[in-house]
């Protein structure tokens, strides 16, 4: 109850915020604003972002729209973003890969603290490891048994080298002391597909993702990476508990606007952002696909990055993974 009547309150103070928005914020905006998703549509952060986009075009104007600009696990479309003109037209929805590539990528051209504003942390998610029903494993230590009895021979598709989902698994891999073969994709729909076919044998995914074909029964699913059960999903356990101590990776998606972008907008768009992410339409449909609402300020959205990239520069470093071109 408590927290409900704190949204409440949040809600009203946001709305008497928007009416008292400097003259600016309140003609904008005047043409079509992109949002920038660098990952292929139906993944994580493209349904966060037209969930975001909808309830922009129902309490705005109906002018946003979601441009999937892929490759690169993420950079392509974030340097398109960071590089595009501030004005308020040009925006980026991105997943936790913003946090990965700065060390990742030997040729990154764009700093994510001094080329973006940092607007909001928006949606926390969980990621499923799935396998095809062929593959003679129910859980997640039968999976590790089976690749420590054939190293080598199983494999695992990701979105892409050096990607979320492949770094995800090679910290499960060194954690759970296995070995089997990497086979990138040019997204992670391509990774599914593959797995639902038979083409590969095991992927890890979001909730969003590959929840709707576990549910289906096209793929096996065997555990969640998140610290805490997928509320979509509460039957199946997390990895941590079902065969990896330890091993926890949370998923989570934030939203960027080139360093410059008009501070009045900016301030909009984050009023914005904590209402349309809490109405109760946008709420129901994150939570069916597996993600939590979080829209966090500014300067909680850059504690978490700065941690993430800490984290995950640490972790690149001990697995011993070189950057890449």
């Amino acid at each position: 109850m408590k927290s409900e009547l704190g949204i409440a309150r949040a809600l009203a103070m946001a709305a008497a915020c928007i009416l008292a928005a400097p003259a600016g914020a309140q003609t904008w905006p005047e043409r079509t604003v992109r949002i920038i998703v660098p990952f292929a549509p139906g993944g994580g952060a493209d349904t966060v972002a037209r969930v975001l986009a909808e309830q922009f075009n129902k309490n705005i104007a109906s002018k946003f729209v979601v441009d999937n600009r892929t490759g690169a696990a993420g950079t392509i479309g974030a340097e398109l973003a960071a590089h595009a003109a501030p004005n308020g037209y040009t925006f980026l929805v991105s997943a936790f890969e913003m946090s990965i590539n700065p060390t990742m990528r030997s040729k990154l051209k764009y700093d994510p603290f001094k080329d973006f504003i940092l607007i909001s942390d928006l949606a926390h998610a969980n990621y499923i490891l799935a396998c095809h029903r062929s593959v003679p494993v129910k859980t997640v230590k039968e999976l590790i048994a089976l690749a420590k009895a054939r190293p080598g021979v199983l494999n695992y598709g990701s979105s892409g080298t050096g990607g979320g989902n492949h770094l995800t698994v090679e910290l499960f891999s060194a954690m759970a002391g296995i070995k089997w073969v990497h086979v990138p994709f040019k997204g992670s729909a391509a990774s599914i597909t593959a797995v639902i076919a038979g083409e590969i044998d095991c992927t890890i995914g979001s909730t969003n993702s590959v929840g709707p074909h576990v549910k289906a029964g096209r793929v096996r699913a065997l555990g969640v990476t998140g610290a805490k059960r997928a509320p979509a999903f509460p039957k199946l356990p997390r990895i941590s508990e079902a065969g990896v101590p330890g091993f926890v990776v949370n998923g989570w998606y934030g939203f960027y606007a080139p360093a410059g972008t008009p501070a009045d907008i900016i301030r909009r768009l984050s009023i914005e952002t904590k209402r349309g992410l809490f109405s109760p339409e946008a709420k129901e449909k994150l939570r069916i696909l597996g993600n939590e609402p979080v829209a966090s300020s500014p300067e909680e959205f850059e504690a978490l990055l700065r941690a993430e990239t800490a984290k995950w520069a640490k972790l690149i470093k001990e697995l011993g993974l070189k950057p890449i071109n």
